[in-house]
This record gives structure tokens, C-alpha cells and sequence, in this order.
């Protein structure tokens, strides 16, 4: 009852939107569909094109409708860079937006048959009528995030060709000199021109850092906590927004695909607590190399290895842990303020 009472108590101040704006992004159009109920049989639907102009004419269209743009919210899913434009267009002009993920919205519309653009456009305005309680507005990232972004994401591009093109390496094992040899030369030439590029990916990042006041000292306390190096306090400061995203570690792990869930059901079914597949393969695959390279170098984490490991543990469970528990070092430091202390060391 009590829960219930606050619930309405927080609908009441909840802010009241009188246009429910669905759209469905493509590379070329937007899709859109406005609602002002869920009941409401029929919504109207039009297209415009992607871009500034495009999304213009959707502002127009829609303040003949209803002059006042603080009482329209617009909800679209996740992108990537096809929502760009018209995540900078709607901050620019300050209009309260919603970027939720598509397979919430997916699994929100429960059984349904066939697909098209503007269905979907239906379904994401109908998850903005149906789910105002979830609502959390959005913020476009700060310039030196994006920036960041864009760095690590070409750098990666870079580590990948470069794999790629050192694989041919095995050519010359199996195969004669007079063969490779033009091969093998071209590629070297390739390969050192995408390393130098890759340095100056990594000085701009450096630079970026050293500008931005903010980023400067997270990078910093994030570096002092064992097993994180460059990249992956770099990586976890765009992934986090400077640590702003997420309320703790344990909704980061969740995100991460580090966090153990129970697999229970009545007095038969038992399953073994293991973490969702649903997850951030990225940043899990980062954590890893952070708990690997953390076994190594911390004497405090050897010990728990070890320890859990001789009990019988399992070894990836194990290793899990030492995830989590990096990952929690990481947000205690940042939070704290002040570079992380190994107490082991003073241990008598």
C-alpha cells in the first residue's frame, strides 16, 4: 500500500505531455507517429527525410498541431549514428526526448506478425503512452565524450587491419621468397603507415585528456586501481559518461555481463547462478583482460584466486568475481576521489 501511494504521489509531479511522438529511424527517412492516448485508434503518420530539413519539417508539422513543443515527447530507439541528427536537432532546441533500446520496445509489444517501418513507428510511440513511468530524458554526451568515442572506435578499426594484414605473415613460411616477397613488402609498407596513424589516434585521445579538467582526473584514479590500463580507463569513461550513467558497479556488471543471476523455479528446477547473455561484449571482454592482468600484477587478488581455486571453485566463477571486484575498485576510486591504496602491502 504503501508502495502504491508513492507511486501516484510521483505520478502526480510527473510532467504531463499532451503528444506521444514515435519515430522509426533509417538511413535515408524518419518515420513518424503521433499519439495523444493509448486507446487511440487511429495515428497519424508521415515521412520525412534524415537529415536537418527533414527534421525541420517534422517540428512544423507537428506545432500545427500543438504549438507548445514542452508538452510533445519524442521517443525513437537506439541507432547509433542514424539518430544523430535528430539527437542534436532535439537538443539544440531543448525538446524533451527519449532514446530507449530496441529490444525493450521488442519485447514490449509481446506476439506480433510482420513488420514495417511504420508499424514500428506505432509500437515506439505506444511504449512512450504506455511506459511514462519509466521515462528518463535524454542528454546528448559532451563534445570531448563523443570525440573520445569516435578516437577509440578508429583506433579499433586500425588494431583490426593491422591483425589482419600481419596474417599473412604465414605465406611466407609455406611458400617461396620469389612469391612473397612483392606481398610481404606491400604490406610492411601498409602495416607501418596504419601504426603511424594509430599514434596520432592515441596523441589526439591524449589530448582530449589533458583539456578536459574532468576526464583528466578520472583517467587518473581509474589508471591507479590494478589492471586497468590506458585503453580500458579510456573505454570506461566514454562508456559511462564520465562515470554518470550508472548509479553503481553492480548496474554496470549487470550491463557488463559480469553479474550472476539465480535460475530458479519452485522445488524442481535448480539451475546453477551463472550471468545473461545479454550484455556488452565489449566491455566484458575488457574486464577479462583486466582480471587476468590484475591476477598477475595484485598480490591481494592472486591470494583470492588461488584460495577460491584450491576449495574447488570453478575457475571462470572465480574470475568472474575478480571482474566484479575490479570493477568495483574502479567506481569506489572514482567516486572517492583520491588514487586507490593497496592495503595488502601494510598487511603485517
Amino acid at each position: 500500500m504503501q508502495f502504491n501511494t508513492l507511486f501516484i504521489l510521483n505520478y502526480k509531479f510527473m510532467k504531463k505531455y499532451s503528444l506521444f511522438v514515435g519515430i522509426d529511424i533509417s538511413k535515408s527517412k524518419l518515420d513518424i507517429s503521433v499519439l495523444s492516448e493509448p486507446d487511440q485508434k487511429k495515428n497519424d503518420h508521415f515521412i520525412v527525410t534524415n537529415n536537418s530539413k527533414g527534421i525541420g519539417e517534422l517540428l512544423q508539422v507537428l506545432k500545427k498541431r500543438q504549438p507548445d513543443l514542452s508538452t510533445m515527447l519524442f521517443c525513437f530507439e537506439n541507432t547509433g549514428v542514424y539518430g544523430m541528427p535528430l539527437t542534436f536537432y532535439l537538443s539544440k532546441i531543448k525538446a524533451d526526448f527519449w532514446v530507449v533500446p530496441a529490444i525493450e520496445i521488442k519485447r514490449s509489444k509481446g506476439i506480433s506478425r510482420g513488420k514495417t517501418d511504420k508499424s514500428d513507428a506505432r509500437d515506439i510511440a505506444f511504449y512512450a503512452v504506455t511506459n511514462l513511468r519509466k521515462l528518463k530524458l535524454y542528454q546528448l554526451p559532451e563534445a570531448d565524450i563523443l570525440k573520445l568515442h569516435l578516437l577509440l572506435s578508429q583506433r579499433e578499426k586500425l588494431l583490426k587491419c593491422i591483425h589482419i594484414l600481419s596474417m599473412n605473415e604465414e605465406n611466407n613460411i609455406f611458400l617461396p621468397k620469389e612469391i612473397t616477397r612483392e606481398i610481404k613488402s606491400t604490406n610492411s609498407s601498409t602495416i607501418k603507415k596504419l601504426k603511424q596513424s594509430m599514434k596520432q589516434v592515441e596523441d589526439k585521445m591524449t589530448a582530449i585528456i589533458k583539456s578536459n579538467e574532468t576526464i583528466k582526473k578520472q583517467y587518473s584514479l581509474a589508471t591507479s586501481v590494478p589492471g586497468i590500463g590506458r585503453q580500458t580507463a579510456i573505454t570506461f569513461i566514454v562508456a559511462t559518461r564520465c562515470f554518470s550513467s550508472f548509479e553503481n558497479w553492480r548496474k554496470m556488471a549487470c550491463y557488463a555481463g559480469i553479474a550472476p543471476f539465480k535460475y530458479t523455479s519452485g522445488t524442481t528446477i535448480k539451475g546453477r547462478t551463472k550471468v545473461h547473455p545479454m550484455a556488452n561484449k565489449k566491455l566484458k571482454s575488457m574486464l577479462n583482460l583486466c582480471a587476468l592482468s590484475a591476477k598477475k600484477c595484485d598480490t591481494e587478488i592472486k591470494l583470492y584466486y588461488n584460495k577460491k581455486v584450491a576449495e574447488g571453485k570453478n575457475k571462470m566463477s572465480v574470475l568472474n568475481a575478480i571482474r566484479c571486484k575490479v570493477l568495483s575498485r574502479l567506481f569506489a576510486t572514482v567516486n572517492r576521489g583520491t588514487p586507490y591504496v593497496n592495503t595488502q602491502k601494510f598487511a603485517a
